[in-house]
């Protein structure tokens, strides 16, 4: 067994109480100086290091902190700034970076989407004709301050040019080569200084690895490899993969790199399969991912060292440095202060600072160090307790689940007959305007929800208040002249959340926050037991906003794919099984919004594509059980009422057809920020359902003009049925001010306006 030692491969940003996000928004509104944010961030950063060192940690990252997202700080980092910003200085203002990410009042956000299968938004980075150029070495500058600040010799982590490329947009496929041409060099000098400044090591991250390769792909993977092997020939180099599997683990090992990280928890057959079938090359490290960073259970740690062992053995003499799966940025910071939850629960659980504490134990464990570390009896007894949790095994449940697995779910009518029966009974006007679902959670909203809690409140005070917000806004929707409106959901914390609070089945942490995109960090439910439906959760709320109005009000469900895929799952059941359970229990809420005279209602799939297995091999499997599940929930209700649906920012051209077996009535789907792409992709097929494509970006401040709404409107109804079409924001908006939702409101039905005069007099 050759030398066995502790690593990471990045840290949560947000701090134990989301010191990060409060400190950045405290910037952005005006409270504290860039100087006094730069402090505040720096203090953050360094007691991430200082804890992974204190906690044994022998190989620790730096560069993996960002004050918004590392691929913006890579992008940045080469200057690879979006010409409408007019950038042209040595020097990068933190207001612009900001600004790519967030726009301003001269130009619109960069794109965000998905960080591969995960619940993290990253900016896409656009590749315009400015050429880049290195504006700031950011490792460099995390490897001195790490150095000279704490001691600390860190390794540097940067995303890899290979994946920089695959996640960025704006070149055609026959430019990819040409951008290799203008950045390759760049990171040459980058390399070169991080070398010159005494770094050994480099984590190079290279994620697009476990997807799929052309030839193509491997022909510049060794381009790029074999040109830093020759430029830079005194810096070691970690090419580090997570995610899944590797795609080409043959070609991986024969790159001039120094060591490979692979992924032994969500690759793990893949990965594991390849090392028995080829060994690994003598003289490399090689990093082994076996402690999961996106889950927030215990590992097995019996379990955990088998496979250790295994791997050492087919790895032979080689050094092996035990590590997460892949960034603990997916998972909570710490356990500690976790108090409501059951001591069962509680002491099953793993975040980021009890991960590092698994890697050090199984490190100790492998070595030999002594006898058997006390914390591997603890974990046997912790995870035999969870395991006997009744609520693991409701048996009415779980054969609930297994027969919906195999009936039926569909609509007793096709769209074109339920159409026409909705046509009458709503008698909407042509492109009906309508919003997605969420009001502004202002701090009103939010000291209310508190002092409920807190039991400040009665719930019936508490109730009242949050009547008047919706009372408020039906008449703010009345005046804007909306078609279709919607409650505001202020009672609401959290899209997942607030139906996980009501669902057996579900727990709760009181600081599990994860980043979601920027300082938005969401707190995911943990699905740890069977689940079911108990009571109606949203018709109290809903019914009253009905009450208030003649026009329809649309009931707000989350569907439960998104439920699923926002939430912590238990790893004992399939996901699957998890989430036809889910399914079934939004499927009586459905039924009661229905009996209680709401007939539209809106069960929101986000997160539908983002559960996408990273081998398109593996997709049809997923989207069979994802599509069915969603029409588990929704297939039981009349005819005439109208069943709608929303998708947030990720591509959808290539499950359009997946989209359109929901047989939802009306989908909405985030499209502002790639509005053209999305057309384009309905140029080549047919969309037969209703349909709204967002109109305008919600996760920005800026308020658009008219125009800019109907030219969007106006270029979709050219490859979409005018019938068919819809108009609404891109997405919730409850992280938006009243002022500037009010503004963009009345943009958007004055544009709709526009566009039903424009064809009056075609």
């Amino acid at each position: 067994m050759g030398n066995i030692v502790s690593g990471n491969l990045g840290y949560p940003r947000i701090g134990g109480q989301r010191e990060w996000k409060k400190h950045i928004e405290a910037y952005w509104a005006g409270k504290i100086t860039e100087l006094e944010l730069h402090d505040r961030l720096t203090e953050i950063r360094l007691g991430h290091l200082r804890l992974q060192r204190d906690r044994g940690i022998d190989v620790i990252p730096v560069g993996d902190f960002t004050y918004y997202d590392h691929v913006l700080d890579t992008a940045t980092m080469f200057g690879l700034v979006p010409e409408r910003f007019h950038w042209n200085s040595d020097k990068l203002p933190l207001d612009l970076y900001f600004a790519i990410a967030r726009g301003n009042d001269l130009a619109t956000a960069s794109e965000m989407t998905k960080w591969f299968n995960t619940n993290y938004h990253y900016i896409v980075p656009e590749l315009g004709r400015r050429d880049p150029r290195v504006v700031v070495n950011r490792p460099l500058m995390a490897y001195l301050e790490a150095q000279q600040e704490l001691g600390v010799e860190g390794r540097p982590v940067m995303l890899g040019l290979f994946t920089l490329l695959k996640l960025s947009k704006g070149e055609t496929a026959g430019q990819v080569d040409d951008w290799i041409e203008k950045l390759l060099p760049l990171y040459v000098q980058v390399l070169r200084e991080l070398e010159a400044a005494g770094v050994v090591w480099v984590q190079m991250d290279e994620p697009a690895l476990v997807v799929s390769l052309t030839e193509e792909d491997v022909r510049r993977l060794g381009l790029i490899y074999w040109t830093i092997a020759r430029e830079v020939p005194g810096l070691r180099i970690m090419l580090q993969t997570y995610f899944d599997a590797v795609e080409r683990y043959d070609t991986l090992v024969e790159l001039p790199v120094q060591g490979l990280g692979l992924d032994f928890v969500h690759g793990r057959d893949g990965n594991l399969e390849a090392l028995r079938r080829n060994g690994f090359p003598a003289g490399k490290t090689l990093g082994a991912g076996l402690i999961d960073g996106r889950n927030i259970w215990r590992a097995d740690l019996d379990e955990t060292l088998s496979l250790l062992k295994e791997i050492s053995v087919l790895a032979g003499e080689t050094e092996l440095i035990v590590q997460p799966s892949c960034s603990l940025l997916h998972v909570p910071v710490s356990v500690a202060g976790e108090e409501r939850l059951s001591l069962v629960l509680r002491e099953a659980l793993a975040f980021a600072e009890q991960k590092l504490e698994e890697l050090t134990s199984l490190c100790e464990a492998a070595s030999g160090e002594g006898l058997e570390p006390a914390r591997f009896t603890e974990n046997r007894r912790a995870l035999a307790a969870l395991a006997a949790d009744p609520a693991r095994s409701r048996v009415a449940v779980r054969e609930a689940a297994a027969q919906a697995a195999v009936a039926p779910a569909e609509r007793a009518s096709e769209f074109a007959q339920r159409r026409l029966k909705q046509q009458a009974k709503w008698l909407l006007p042509f492109l009906p305007t309508t919003t997605i679902g969420s009001f502004p959670q202002t701090a009103e909203v939010r000291a209310a929800r508190q002092k409920w809690r807190k039991g400040e409140w009665s719930p019936e005070k508490y109730e009242e208040f949050i009547r008047e917000e919706i009372r408020k806004w039906v008449e703010i929707q009345e005046k804007l002249g909306l078609d279709v409106l919607v409650h505001g959901e202020f009672e609401r914390t959290d899209m997942v959340e607030f139906f996980g609070e009501k669902l057996p089945g579900f727990a709760f942490t009181l600081g599990g926050w994860v980043q979601s995109y920027g300082t938005r960090c969401v707190k995911p439910p943990v699905i740890y037991g069977d689940v079911e439906f108990a009571e109606p959760m949203t018709v109290n709320e809903t019914a009253y906003a009905q009450s208030l109005t003649a026009k329809p009000v649309k009931g707000m469900l989350t569907g439960p794919i998104t439920i699923l895929n926002w939430s912590f799952v238990r790893s004992d059941l399939s996901r699957e099984q998890v989430a036809y359970q889910i399914a079934l229990a939004l499927r009586k809420e459905v039924e009661a919004l229905e009996q209680a005279g709401i007939g539209m209602i809106q069960v929101d799939e986000p997160a539908l594509r983002e559960g996408l297995p990273l081998k398109r091999k593996d997709w049809s499997n997923y989207l069979d059980w994802a599509v069915k599940a969603f029409r588990v929930t929704t297939s039981s209700v009349l005819d005439t009422t109208q069943i709608h649906t929303h998708m947030c920012y990720c591509e959808f051209e290539d499950i359009l057809e997946e989209i359109r077996a929901l047989d939802a009535d009306v989908i909405s789907i985030e499209t502002s920020r790639s509005h053209g792409e999305l057309i384009h992709s309905f140029e080549k097929q047919t969309y037969p359902l209703g349909i709204g494509l967002g109109v305008y970006d919600i996760h920005s401040p800026r308020v658009p003009t008219k125009a800019e709404m109907v030219s969007m409107i106006e270029r979709a109804l050219q490859v979409l049925d005018p019938g068919l079409f819809w108009i609404n924001p891109d997405c919730g908006l409850k992280t938006r001010g009243q002022k500037e939702t009010v503004a963009s409101l009345r943009q958007m039905t004055a544009a709709a306006e526009q566009v039903r005069k424009n064809y009056e007099e075609l």
